[in-house]
């Protein structure tokens, strides 16, 4: 287009040539204008297709990011997960082995309970005492002023009965009591012990002992203040008319009686219980164990008070002594007090550690003792 421009007419025609030549650098230029503008629209799409495209790479690196993101915390929540499965899958195990050491322990604690069981009714059938309690004489003390206007209230007493502790002492044995547990416990240290007696030597051997199983029990006993036992009443009469008998019979001042408030009878067994109205008139018959009583004629019968007991606080003991011991294998040689004498003297000596003695009991060859023990110390009795 350069060279259109530079080129100079020729031959006259320079007037036509150079007015073409205008018109087509106006097309031309026009050409170039709308090339232009499409080169700048395009310039313009290019920039906005970069820009776009750019945007669309940061949007991809950040959700590639994310993802990322995503799949380490996807990572540690599995991790943590199966961390937390383990740790409650032990603790079930642990648990499971502690519940079955309490089964098995809780196995032997009542194996343990029903040997106890066992031992303690074999120790009741042991020591079930059927005896009869002596008489003997009881102080009644006269009761406060509140206590007087509760009539009804029966006489009240409490007896403690005890056994005292045994050990059978056989023939060619020997208990001892020393003032301390110490001196006890040293002589039990040996195994035998030389006593001398005259011109002979002793061996003796200490032993400790065991007592036999004691018991120790209440008896609470009330006695009622109103109502009265009969016995021995013949079957002569039919029943009613038998109480209105006996109870005109109680009635009576003269023979001790007073205002009977009911009457019970028995015919099968001739026995029967009067109550009274008051207090005391029961207590007064019953102290005369008889009483004449009208019928056909007139019959002794026995009286006697009503009564109930209970056993309370029955308990059982066993155990050793701690002061005193047990000889054995004493061969009888000479006077049995002379043999005492030599006793006493050794384990009296501190070389022989021994100590101040409180009681000794000797059983001879050929006879057997019995020892009852009591808090101060042991005595001995044939049996």
């Amino acid at each position: 287009m350069a060279d259109i421009c530079n080129n100079r007419p020729v031959n006259g025609q320079e007037g036509g040539g150079v007015q073409e030549d205008t018109e087509d650098t106006e097309e031309a230029k026009k050409e170039l204008d709308t090339w232009k503008t499409k080169a700048e629209k395009a310039d313009d799409v290019k920039a906005r297709m970069i820009l776009e495209k750019l945007e669309e790479d940061e949007a991809k690196s950040k959700a590639q990011q994310e993802l990322v993101a995503h799949g380490k915390k996807q990572e540690e929540c599995q991790k943590e997960s199966t961390e937390r499965i383990n740790a409650v899958q032990v603790e079930i195990l642990r648990l499971a082995g502690r519940r079955q050491n309490l089964l098995d322990k809780l196995k032997g604690y009542q194996a343990v309970l029903e040997a106890k069981r066992a031992e303690s009714a074999k120790l009741k059938r042991r020591f079930k005492i059927y005896t009869q309690v002596p008489d003997t004489e009881v102080e009644f003390k006269a009761q406060s002023k509140e206590e007087r206007d509760e009539n009804s209230q029966p006489i009240r007493g409490v007896f403690t009965i005890g056994q005292r502790p045994t050990v059978p002492l056989q023939g060619g044995q020997a208990l001892i009591t020393f003032e301390e547990e110490k001196v006890a416990s040293q002589i039990l240290m040996n195994a035998k012990c030389s006593v001398s007696c005259g011109n002979i030597i002793l061996d003796i051997k200490p032993k400790r002992i065991t007592m036999d199983p004691t018991v120790k029990f209440e008896v609470h006993l009330d006695v009622s203040r109103k109502e009265l036992k009969v016995s021995g009443i013949p079957r002569g009469m039919p029943e009613e008319r038998m109480k209105e008998r006996l109870e005109i019979s109680f009635s009576r001042p003269s023979r001790g009686g007073g205002e009977v408030d009911k009457v019970q009878y028995d015919r099968n067994t001739g026995a029967g219980v009067i109550t009274f109205l008051h207090p005391g008139v029961a207590e007064s018959l019953a102290l005369r164990g008889k009483y004449h009583v009208d019928l056909d004629s007139e019959v002794t019968v026995q009286v006697g008070p009503i009564y109930k007991y209970q056993l309370c606080k029955f308990q059982t003991f066993c155990g050793s002594s701690r002061r005193t011991i047990l000889l054995e294998d004493i061969e009888d040689k000479g006077d049995e007090e002379d043999l005492l004498d030599h006793l006493e003297i050794y384990f009296q000596k501190p070389s022989n550690y021994g100590g101040e003695i409180k009681s000794i009991e000797y059983a001879p060859r050929g006879k057997a003792l019995q020892a009852f023990f009591s808090e101060d110390s042991a005595t001995a009795a044939a049996t």
